[in-house]
């Protein structure tokens, strides 16, 4: 049996494809640029979901299919292109990396109108489907603060006080594998917090002590963070992201445990994050 895992360099589809080779599966790692060459069960392929007509040869002779939701506000791909190519190659299940915006957020925002768009037609397509639905990525404090402090050894932050609950991706990569390799996950959506609320000041210390040094926070406007943010991010996420720090400030942020519960193995802290992370602050 193989499984195709779109965006294999990704942050979470490389755990996907690492964690399904642990578990003895067959794994198409497809990425839009060439990667390095074939290795024992897994296989680099080029492909590009913005290229439906290279969709094929990436999905032939699989029945499993990683794939992720909304990168670009601006470029979303042709979603029924893609599960129009997937049935037709026989791909029967499909975990979909999707977005906690479908369900938390205004209809009308692009991201989780695209994200929603995305799930609709999954569901349509008559695959089997799992939606894995992240709230914050941990990694994303590595795009908005790893240059600053490397740099200055400080974070600029409009709302230090402001609370989430960090996931780390391994536990999302964790959760999509064991939906593709154990029954009883069809037709089910999982909404995936960290099992801590932590204010991102506290998020910052811990990269400190990763570093093992104190870095600086410094109180910056909601226009200055939404620059910053935005030298990474689209302009309507780094948008979305700012406001969410201001209606979080000084409000405990939701968690879960269905990694956990899913999986069967404890979830990562934030701080272990850090540690993970710790030469990329460097």
């Amino acid at each position: 049996m193989v499984t195709v895992v779109f965006g294999a360099r990704g942050n979470v589809a490389r755990h996907v494809a690492d964690g399904l080779l642990a578990a003895g599966e067959q794994v198409r790692a497809v990425s839009r640029t060439p990667v390095p060459g074939s290795t024992p069960g897994r296989q680099a392929v080029v492909a590009d979901l913005d290229r439906p007509e290279t969709l094929p040869a990436a999905l032939d002779g699989a029945d499993k299919m990683f794939l992720y939701g909304m990168l670009d506000p601006q470029k979303p791909y042709h979603i029924e292109k893609v599960a129009a190519a997937a049935t037709a190659a026989g791909i029967r299940r499909v975990v979909l990396l999707s977005s906690v915006s479908v369900v938390n957020h205004d209809a009308d925002h692009p991201v989780p109108r695209l994200n929603r768009t995305i799930e609709q037609a999954v569901q349509r397509s008559g695959m089997d489907w799992t939606f894995v639905r992240p709230g914050t990525f941990a990694i994303n404090t590595r795009t908005w603060w790893a240059e600053s402090v490397r740099t200055d050894n400080v974070v600029r932050l409009p709302y230090p006080l402001a609370q989430s609950a960090p996931v780390h991706e391994k536990d999302i990569a964790a959760l999509a594998v064991t939906a593709l390799t154990e029954p009883g996950h069809s037709h089910q959506a999982y909404t995936v917090y960290g099992a801590e609320s932590l204010t991102l000041q506290q998020q910052v210390e811990h990269i400190g002590e990763a570093l093992g040094r104190r870095i600086r926070i410094e109180h910056v406007s909601d226009e200055q963070a939404r620059a910053d943010v935005g030298r990474t991010m689209h302009p309507v996420v780094a948008e979305a992201i700012v406001s969410q720090w201001a209606a979080a400030d000084g409000v405990p942020a939701p968690t879960s445990v269905i990694a956990e519960k899913i999986t069967g193995t404890p979830a990562h802290t934030y701080a272990q994050w850090a540690v993970d992370h710790a030469d990329d602050f460097r």
